[in-house]
Parts: C-alpha cells; sequence; structure tokens
C-alpha cells in the first residue's frame, strides 16, 4: 500500500477561519470574555510581560485532531506529539526514546516519566492510545498521513510504553509523528463523552508549554504558561493573539505598538517588511528556506512533452532579475526543486542560466520557427501559445505570471496568464486541466516524502503532468522502493536519483525558496524559527526588562 500524502494541502493550502470554545486557566471551559482587552486592563497587569503578534484569522476550536479552522501555529503551543522534528532530524519530545524493529513495521516508544497534562492528570500510554484509536475511528479524515493509511495496531504495553505496528514498512513514520495534527495528545477530561473528537471537544487540554486562557471570538486569544509543564517553562507572562484580518492594518498597528511582533508567510507585504526594515526602529529577521516555489509545466500538453521547449522555457526568463524585483530580494533564487535543508534533498545540481539565444535556437531545434512579420512562433499551423494558471489572490504568482509573460514573448512564446478562485485552481489542477501552474512543497517535516508521493499519486497536482516523461514508472519504481525501504544509504540514492531526474527534465522548475519572516519590537527578544514549518515562534521568547 502506498498512501496518498496530505491530500487537502496537494490540492492547494486553504487557509483557515473559525469558531471555538475557550480554555479558562488550565481545566474550566470559559464563554467569550466580554472583558477589555488585556492591552486596556489595569496598571498591574500591564506589568505583566506579554508578546502581542496579529494573526490573519481566528485561532479557531483547538482540536488536536482536526484541521481547519484552527490554526497550526497555535495548536502547537497547547498540544505536543511522541517526536519532534529539529534541523532535519527527529527527537524526543513526549518518547524519550523509541525502538524500530529489524523489519521496519513495529515502533516502542518509550514516553517520559514526567508529563502532566495542564489539568494535572497524568500522561499514560493509555492516553496515547485513545488519542490514536479516536484519529483512527475517523480514518477517512487522515489519509492524506502516510502513517495513519499503514497502522495497523496500537498497544498501551505498560503505563510507559505505547506500541506502533504498521501493516508494512514505512520511513517517514516519525516525520509524520511529528506534525501538529492529527496525532498530538488531548488529555482525557478534553474528550466528548462518545470519544468522538471529530464531533469537538469538550476542552483543549494539552502538555504543551501554553493553555488557552483568554478567547474572544475573532478578536483575540490569550496564551499563558502551562504551569505543569514538563519542558523549559516559557519567560513571557502571556502572549495575545489579535486578529486582524488586514495585512495594513497589522503594518499600522505595529508601528503605533500595539504589536510587539509579526510573524509568518505573507502576512505582509514585500514592501511592507522593507519599509519596516529602513526604519531602523524595529528588529527583522528571515528564516532559512522553508519551501520553493515552482512553476509545474504538463508534459501531457504536446507542446510541452518536449523536452527541448521545456528547457527553453526554463533558460528564457531572467530568474535572479524576477526574484529580486517580486520579492525585493527577500527570497532566493532558487536552482533546487526542494531546499536542500530539508532530508535526502541536498543534491547538488548544475544552475539553469538565463541565455535567450539558446532558448531561442533550441525552440528552432524542435521545429517551432518564428514566421516573419509574427512574434508567436508556429509549427505545423499551431502557435506557440500556453496558459499559465495561478490562485488571483496570491499578489506574488501574479506578479511572477505577469513577469513570465514579458519575458517568454521575446522568444516567440504567447503566455496567456490566467487569475481563478483558490477553488477553481484546486478543481483545474485535480483534472489535470492546465498547461503550467504554480507549486510549492509543504516543507518541514512533511517533505521530502509527501513530495515523492505527489510525484506518483495521481489527482493531486503533480504526478499527473509528468506522465509524458519517458522514465515516469521507474521514477514511480524508485519513489515507492525509497519509500519502504530501512537501508538509509539505499533511500539516500534513490531520492537523488529522483530529484536529479526531474530537475534536468525541466518538468518542474524551481524560481524562488520562500522564507518567514519576523519584525518585532526592540525590547522583544530571542525570535527564532522553528524547523517544523507549521510550528509557533515562542519557544524563548522573551522581553527586555
Amino acid at each position: 500500500m502506498f498512501a496518498t500524502k496530505r491530500k487537502n494541502l496537494l490540492l492547494g493550502m486553504s487557509l483557515a477561519m473559525a469558531f471555538s470554545a475557550a480554555l479558562a486557566g488550565c481545566s474550566a471551559q470559559k464563554p467569550e470574555s466580554t472583558a477589555n482587552t488585556p492591552t486596556e486592563n489595569s496598571a498591574a497587569v500591564n506589568k505583566e510581560e506579554t508578546v502581542t503578534m496579529a494573526w490573519p484569522r481566528d485561532i479557531g476550536p483547538m482540536n488536536p485532531h482536526l484541521y481547519n479552522p484552527s490554526q497550526l501555529f497555535a495548536q502547537s503551543m497547547i498540544f505536543e506529539s511522541l517526536v519532534s522534528y529539529k534541523d532535519g532530524k527527529i527527537e524526543p519530545q513526549l518518547a524519550e526514546s523509541w525502538t524500530l524493529s529489524p523489519d521496519g513495521k513495529e515502533y516502542t516508544f518509550k514516553l517520559r516519566s514526567n508529563v502532566k497534562f495542564s489539568d494535572g492528570t497524568a500522561f499514560t500510554a493509555a492516553t496515547v492510545k485513545k488519542n490514536f484509536d479516536a484519529v483512527m475511528n475517523n480514518m477517512k479524515l487522515h489519509t492524506w498521513l502516510g502513517v495513519i493509511s499503514v497502522l495497523e495496531k496500537t498497544e498501551a504495553v505498560d503505563d510507559a510504553t505505547f506500541k506502533l505496528t504498521l501493516k508494512e514498512a514505512y520511513y517517514p513514520t516519525l516525520y509524520d509523528l511529528a506534525v501538529v495534527r492529527p496525532v498530538r495528545f488531548l488529555a482525557e477530561s478534553g474528550f466528548p463523552d462518545d470519544g468522538d473528537t471529530s464531533k469537538g471537544v469538550k476542552n483543549p487540554i494539552g502538555t504543551g508549554p501554553w493553555v488557552l486562557s483568554e478567547y474572544k471570538k475573532d478578536e483575540y486569544a490569550v496564551f499563558t504558561p502551562n504551569p505543569n509543564y514538563w519542558g523549559e517553562k516559557p519567560k513571557v507572562d502571556k502572549v495575545q493573539v489579535k486578529v486582524i484580518p488586514d495585512a495594513e492594518t497589522r503594518v499600522l498597528s505595529f508601528e503605533k505598538g500595539d504589536l510587539d511582533l509579526i510573524f509568518g508567510e505573507g502576512v505582509i507585504s514585500f514592501d511592507a517588511f522593507k519599509q519596516l526594515e529602513q526604519t531602523g526602529k524595529y528588529e527583522t529577521k528571515l528564516s532559512e528556506p522553508v519551501g520553493t516555489r515552482n512553476l509545474v509545466l504538463n508534459t501531457m500538453n504536446e507542446k510541452l512533452a518536449d523536452l527541448r521547449v521545456r528547457q527553453a522555457l526554463h533558460e528564457g526568463f531572467n530568474k535572479q532579475a524576477m526574484v529580486e524585483g517580486v520579492t525585493l530580494g527577500m527570497e532566493e533564487k532558487a536552482d533546487n526543486i526542494l531546499p536542500k535543508n530539508l532530508p535526502y534533498s541536498n543534491i547538488d545540481v548544475k544552475p539553469v542560466e538565463y541565455n535567450v539565444e539558446h532558448a531561442k535556437a533550441l525552440l528552432e531545434e524542435a521545429g517551432w520557427k518564428l514566421p516573419s512579420g509574427k512574434t508567436v512562433r508556429e509549427k505545423d499551423g499551431k502557435a506557440l501559445e500556453l496558459e499559465l494558471l495561478y490562485d488571483k489572490a496570491d499578489l506574488t504568482q501574479k506578479a511572477m505570471a505577469e513577469t513570465l509573460q514579458a519575458e517568454w514573448s521575446a522568444i516567440g512564446v504567447k503566455l496567456n496568464i490566467t487569475g481563478v478562485e483558490l477553488t477553481v485552481y484546486i478543481q483545474r489542477r485535480k483534472a489535470n486541466e492546465f498547461d503550467m501552474n504554480f507549486y510549492s512543497n509543504f516543507g518541514a517535516p512533511y517533505d521530502p516524502h509527501s513530495f515523492m508521493t505527489g510525484v506518483v499519486q495521481k489527482g493531486f497536482g503533480l504526478s499527473d503532468p509528468l506522465q509524458a516523461l519517458p522514465m515516469k514508472a521507474e521514477i514511480d519504481r524508485k519513489i515507492k522502493e525509497g519509500m519502504t525501504t530501512t537501508d538509509e544509504k539505499l533511500r539516500t540514492e534513490l531520492f537523488t536519483s529522483v530529484l536529479t531526474t526531474l530537475q534536468e527534465q525541466s518538468s518542474i522548475l524551481p524560481i524562488s525558496y520562500i522564507k518567514k519572516i519576523a519584525v518585532y519590537q526592540k525590547d522583544v527578544s530571542t525570535v527564532n524559527f522553528p524547523s517544523n514549518r507549521d510550528e509557533h515562534p515562542f519557544y524563548g521568547i522573551d522581553t527586555k526588562q
């Protein structure tokens, strides 16, 4: 069996909005507050160390076993996993150690002995199993996560030992367990009476460093330290998240001093970041690459089935100039389909250089001639005309599409750019009804295995447009073998071969490396970017008193 990875995200990440119940203190549920926001509270409260961040939407119900509208960063503040992802490796979290059977099918976890939920109850193997059972009882919701599809059974061996048994070896198991949802752990008191968390939870009670202590839907949420936290305690008294949907309003609020931190991807414009940076009044940071912005060329289109045409398109635009112009240099020109800081992705490739004359020569060689007096090349009476599909709400995609349209006209290619709503974008990708479109990988801890699964599995926007590659069957074979082998060296060789072949085929054109941004006030210190793309940024955050 070969599982479909991250189905909802392969079709395009749909950002969330929400509704929810909130947790007062560590356990008691509390109705939506009608009190003033924390910034309007008494002088005594103002003495507390508080970090205030803006977010585009409400944090959502905080159900660890479900998805949108709950926001990933907030879920990761409350709920933890057995293992965590850091700097390309899996590290202990709620499990202090684990062993793997020689056949790669049995994972036995030794749980930490000093862990309690925020309500004071003990974290045990029985609780771990109850959470896994809740996820598996709604398996259809979670088959995008490969480990769910290959999971055969779970067992609480004793209070401190938990065992997973798989139907077949699946190397990304630990990486799948490190993601923010759906396999994180809710306390017994948080479960509904019938145990079915797909209907909701009583209270969002986890083992994480934070608890949700105050909340007003679509306005703000306040997180305070979990008094029972087993790990390093938070250094501030509160984290307040204000819901500010408009990016420009976020910037104004920050400049007024109502916000301490702006963090994330696409939360403000490139222009706004640069303007804040240039004032010298604030601290600004860019993360390492969290993903690659790629262009997928559909080889099932007869015109794009020719490698020479794909190569000509790759060489026919000035990638460096486009990235600098559109992202103001905040993203880097990408030469690799996946960032090199991801596992199994650190491969050396020959960069594709901008070369208009060679691009023209390749098109000539492929039979696409430029008739006298015309601006678009033709072959067998057909014009070299293509469509680029993009999400109309994504201004970066729009700007890049317009740049490609202008640059490719110089080599005799007519590019029609079509901006559509996200739902239409997803539908057309799923139906493989496009010549080319933008694709970004999911980052850590999902890749490279999520990307590899997308290359194999049809119906999700990656495999189908690659079908005309003459070596597609061999690519699929290598991916499947790499996903199940327990031989680390062999997996590295297989995945290196797959990524190298895809790059050489110019079927997926890397454009730029996506980065997270952080802008924060001078009195905020220790803002770090977590290795897990979806995690919160509040580990170790502090204010200067």
